[in-house]
C-alpha cells in the first residue's frame, strides 16, 4: 500500500530544531518531503514575494534521519507551499504540517503567523493541512513530550478526513514535570496585544523602533485554545480561510446604499 506523501515545511527556518523533530515523526507516518524558508521568517504572516527573485535548492541536512527529499526555498513560508505544489512535488501531497513553531500560535497570535499561513496556503490548493506550535520559545526547546500527540493527530486526520476549507491550529502547552491532560477541540479566545515601541537612538543619531508589548486575554471562556492551554491541554482550533463574516451579512444589507 502506497505510504502517504507528507509536506513538511515551517517559517523558524529548514534548520530549526522544531522542524527536524516534525521530519522525523512525519517518517514514521509516510515519505515526507521537506520546503522550508532558508532563513527565519517568523512573524511574516501570509506574505507572498512578488517583486524579487525567488530561489529554491535541493539541499541535505541530515543524511541519516532526514527527509526522502529536502528543498531550501529564499521566500517565506507561503511561497514555500506555492513553490512546492507547483514546481517541486511530484504529486498531490496527502497532507500539508508545518512546525514545530518555536512559541505559541493561539488565539490572535496566528494572524501574524507564518507556520499557520504555510498551513493555510496548502489548504487553499485543497490539501488537507495542520500547523503544530510548542508554546515555547526557546531554539533549545524540548518538543519529546509533543512527539506522540502529534502523530495520532496527523494519523486522525489522514483516516478521517479533514472538513473542506478548514486548516487546523495546534498549539501544545510547555510542561515540565507533568503529562498533558488530554487534547481539547477549541474555539479561539478573544484576545489582543498591547502594544508600544521602544524608541532608541543608533550611534550614528538616527532613531529607531523595537516593537514590544504585553499579551493581553480578553475572553474568560472554558472553551477556549488559550484556556486549553493553561490547564495542560493541547489545543486544536479549526480554523477557516474564508474570512466572510457571515453573521453580519444581513445586518449590512440593511444598510441604505442608495441615496
Amino acid at each position: 500500500m502506497e505510504k502517504p506523501l507528507i509536506l513538511v515545511t515551517n517559517d523558524d527556518g529548514i534548520t530549526a530544531p522544531g522542524l527536524r523533530t516534525l521530519v522525523r515523526l512525519m517518517k514514521e507516518i509516510g515519505d515526507v518531503v521537506v520546503v522550508a524558508p532558508d532563513s527565519p521568517q517568523s512573524g511574516m504572516g501570509h506574505a507572498i514575494t512578488l517583486d524579487n527573485t525567488l530561489y529554491s535548492k535541493k539541499v541535505v541536512i541530515d543524511s541519516d534521519h532526514g527527509a526522502t527529499e529536502e528543498y531550501s526555498c529564499s521566500g517565506t513560508p507561503a511561497d514555500c507551499v506555492k513553490l512546492a505544489l507547483q514546481e517541486l512535488l511530484g504529486r498531490k501531497p496527502d497532507i500539508c504540517v508545518s512546525g514545530i513553531n518555536h512559541g505559541s500560535n493561539s488565539s490572535i497570535n496566528v494572524i501574524y503567523s507564518g507556520t499557520m499561513s504555510a498551513a493555510i496556503e496548502a489548504g487553499i490548493e485543497g490539501v488537507p493541512a495542520i500547523g503544530f506550535s510548542l508554546c515555547d520559545f526557546s531554539w533549545g526547546a524540548n518538543f519529546e513530550k509533543a512527539g506522540e500527540p502529534i502523530k495520532k493527530i496527523v494519523r486522525e486526520a489522514l483516516d478521517k478526513g479533514m472538513p473542506k476549507g478548514v486548516v487546523l491550529n495546534v498549539n501544545i502547552p510547555k510542561l515540565e514535570g507533568k503529562e498533558y491532560k488530554g487534547i481539547r477541540v477549541s474555539r479561539q479566545a478573544r484576545a489582543n496585544w498591547k502594544e508600544k515601541f521602544d524608541k532608541r537612538i543608533s550611534p550614528m543619531g538616527k532613531e529607531y523602533y523595537w516593537l514590544t508589548g504585553e499579551f493581553e486575554l480578553l475572553d474568560k471562556g472554558e472553551d477556549t485554545d488559550e484556556w486549553a492551554l493553561a490547564n495542560d491541554y493541547i489545543s486544536v482550533v479549526p480554523t477557516q480561510f474564508d474570512l466572510t463574516a457571515h453573521h453580519a451579512i444581513q445586518q449590512i444589507n440593511n444598510w441604505n446604499f442608495h441615496e
